[in-house]
């Protein structure tokens, strides 16, 4: 029996979905993050809650100033993964930008704790931190 074609188990489905996730991520690494987030859009609905799809509509997002966008899918992401320690970064950051500066920190230093290596999150929290004194 052939699979219907909406049915996300579908292979040809699968790599369609691939496929647009890596034309959106070429266009984000070229810095067009709008025409981006349409193509990552168009991915995000074939693969609905997929986190690598989802974290890169966020950065498409965010990088063109649509920053409440942009929370949406990063806090989709910390939904379902209270570990993903990117998705917090994102996260926080668009809440900074939203004028949200208690739920900006709160994500921010988790993102340090979940990764205390990260200089990029450590700065982001010190900047974010420093502005609100």
């Amino acid at each position: 029996m052939a699979p219907h074609p909406g049915d996300r188990s579908d292979p040809g489905e699968r790599d369609s979905a691939y496929e647009l996730f890596r034309r959106g991520s070429k266009l984000l690494e070229q810095r067009h993050p709008a025409a981006a987030a349409v193509v990552l859009e168009r991915a995000s609905h074939l693969e609905p809650g997929k986190a690598s799809i989802l974290e890169a509509l966020g950065q498409a997002y965010f990088n063109q100033g649509a920053h409440a966008l942009a929370a949406e899918r990063f806090r989709e992401i910390v939904d379902r993964d209270p570990l993903a320690h990117y998705a917090h970064f994102g996260l926080g950051l668009s809440e900074a930008r939203l004028g949200h500066p208690r739920l900006a920190r709160r994500h921010l230093r988790m993102a340090v704790r979940l990764k205390p290596e990260s200089d990029d999150y450590r700065r982001a929290l010190e900047r974010f931190e420093g502005e609100a004194a």
